[in-house]
């Protein structure tokens, strides 16, 4: 067993390997083999790894394996070291098999790009990036793993650079994640610090005992970094802009893993954080805030991608507000659900794309129903989970878990909770009523291929049915979910207000869709976009970009324009000057005639001779 969980990081990193070396020379039906088979191995080798770890004498406790000692400098000791715990393992299976799903779903999506080898090397490299990061015991593996996510996101979301705004797109990513990895590092060393060790198990049994200031600064510094990775507010500005990647992307790492990260982060991290209250009230507050912004923006986006990027804010808004509530066990049930039908809606999207044109405007599309069925009745699974409607969808279930646990915190939270899945409702279904019903405004071609139409099928029924593994009392006593988690979280604290809770978020939902009907339901004239001050300012992310542009972007362009010629450019200047003269005074050297180049070595010789004696 111990010899298997390696693997899981091993094989995509193989996979990328191979891709890389080859340097593009791989056919592409021959790259999509190559990741399928070691996509697969790493799924099936999750899977078994889950089955013998909940099945064996260690299943409440935790298997260590260590591969190395990385470093030992004074006090100051780590190692690199696999950690499966049930938290791990739930991470790990969201990984593996979504991710599995998700690369098979891209080899169809991908085809026909001639860079196909240098798309699945990022693909496969991040995924044993994010395997690393949810398996590493220590937190210096954890952030080797976060970076490593960070940079294959950056090489992605650019991974079309010829076009500008791609470019532009991946370096806004980078720049703005970057500061939430700065957050964490200092975070990382101030922990390091004050506790003497990294490794996790030893972090949360020393941090009672450290100095409770820098417990919580440090708790303050993570949260940060987790939230710039998560795109929380107010380093939220990124997210939507990377939709400039392919749509497997988006689907990966921009809804599935990489946004998560930071929930996972601060899940595995809780001991230490229950110990800061402020800190969680804070993380509370942001999860609130994220999840009513994003929600608001999503109401009149036009590109389908920036709809569903929107939609990911926002619900990762609800995991954070559950772990700032302490419901720890709700914020990764969410997490998981989530990873389900945002990938299917992300792939759906995708074959629309494919299917239209490459046209992503769904004011330009309609009538998709009848032509795209395979694909409908996915988005449609995957609309219904995302909007929470009751018992038919995985997302109901995870939903109603955090807005039981913020009530019992704070009213106010359950009510904007409430309000966000109103909107959810209303802004998915706006969606999926204007794609697919009305009339053909844009002609769809070629058809689903199988291998898209498998990863589709899968998801839309894991959206359906996933979510009865954890439901209210007063629905059926089933916590299969929690029971794992227990463990790790303890046990799942008592429910207080269920019935009327549970109905209120039953019915809002089917509000929300009746609404979305009413408005956007098929009618002779086409609908267009609702065109005011206030859409565009939501439309722009309430004007963030633009906030961020003039407190920071055009002073910092200002303040590099005045220093264009200070001392230090100067010098360096020189340097670069004193090297291009001196290459092109050696370059005469090169005439290509021997008796020259003799010459040079018998002056060479000479001179040496010279200087001996």
């Amino acid at each position: 067993m111990t010899a298997l969980l390696p693997l899981v990081i091993l094989c995509p990193l193989a996979v990328s390997i191979i891709l890389l070396l080859s340097r593009g020379a791989m056919p592409a039906r021959a790259t999509c083999g190559l990741v399928a088979l070691g996509m697969g191995l790493c799924a099936a080798i999750a899977v078994t790894e889950a089955v013998t770890f909940l099945t064996g004498p260690a299943s409440t406790g935790a298997l260590h394996v260590v591969l190395w000692n990385w470093m030992h400098v004074g006090g100051f000791g780590a190692q690199f070291a696999l950690t499966l715990d049930r938290l791990s393992l739930v991470m790990m299976l969201v990984v593996s098999v979504v991710g599995f799903l998700i690369l098979l779903y891209a080899c169809a999506y991908m085809i026909d790009d001639p860079d196909i080898a240098r798309f699945f090397t990022y693909m496969t490299l991040f995924v044993a990036s994010m395997e690393l990061l949810v398996l590493s015991s220590d937190l210096l593996g954890v952030y080797v793993g976060w970076e490593g996510v960070g940079v294959c996101s950056y090489l992605l979301v650019g991974f079309w650079y010829h076009e500008r705004p791609n470019a532009l797109a991946a370096r806004k990513a980078f720049v703005v994640t970057r500061i939430g990895d700065a957050l964490f590092l200092v975070g990382l060393l101030l922990l390091a610090t004050g506790v003497g060790r990294l490794d996790i198990g030893s972090v949360l049994a020393i941090a009672p005992m450290a100095p409770r200031p820098a417990i919580a600064l440090g708790c303050f510094l993570i949260l940060g970094g987790a939230a710039a990775k998560s795109a929380m507010v107010p380093l939220q500005t990124w997210l939507p802009d990377a939709m400039a990647g392919p749509t497997p992307v988006s689907a990966l790492i921009h809804a599935a893993t990489m946004v998560t990260a930071g929930v996972y982060l601060i899940a595995r991290l809780h001991a230490m954080f229950l110990l800061v209250p402020g800190i969680m009230f804070l993380c509370a507050v942001i999860g609130f805030i994220t999840l009513l912004l994003a929600a608001g923006a999503a109401m009149v986006q036009t590109d389908i991608k920036r709809v569903l990027a929107y939609s990911t804010m926002s619900q990762l808004g609800y995991m954070y507000l559950a772990l700032g509530c302490g419901a720890w066990q709700a914020a990764i049930f969410h997490l998981v659900t989530h990873a389900i039908f945002k990938a299917l809606l992300f792939m759906g999207a995708g074959s629309i794309i494919l299917r239209v044109h490459h046209e992503q405007d769904i004011f330009r599309m309609g009538g998709l129903r009848k032509s795209m069925p395979v694909v409908f009745y996915a988005f449609l699974a995957g609309a219904a989970a995302l909007a929470g409607l009751p018992l038919i969808s995985a997302g109901y279930f995870s939903k109603e878990m955090i807005l039981t646990s913020a009530y019992n915190v704070a009213p106010l939270f359950w009510l904007g909770g409430v309000f966000g899945a109103f909107l959810t409702s209303i802004y998915i279904f706006r969606c999926v009523f204007i794609t697919f019903w009305g009339h053909e405004r844009t002609h769809p071609h070629g058809r689903t291929t199988i291998v898209e139409f498998v990863p589709l099928v899968i998801l839309a029924v894991l959206a359906i049915v996933a979510g009865w593994v954890q439901t209210p009392e007063v629905i059926a006593p089933m916590h299969l979910f929690s029971t794992l988690l227990a463990p790790v979280f303890g046990p799942l604290p008592e429910e207080h207000g269920g019935g009327m809770l549970l109905l209120i978020g039953s019915i809002v939902p089917i509000i929300g869709v009746s609404i979305a009907w009413a408005l956007y339901k098929p009618r002779h004239k086409a609908p267009v976009p609702l065109e005011t001050p206030w859409t565009r300012t939501l439309r722009a992310d309430w004007g963030f970009d633009a906030l961020y542009d003039v407190l920071f972007v055009k002073p910092y362009f200002a303040l590099a324009r005045l220093n264009r010629g200070d001392a230090v450019i100067g010098f360096f200047g020189a340097v670069a000057w004193v090297t291009r003269t001196g290459g092109a005074m050696f370059a005469h050297m090169q005439s290509g005639q021997v008796r020259r180049y003799a010459g040079w070595i018998a002056a060479g010789t000479v001179l040496a001779l010279c200087l001996a004696v």
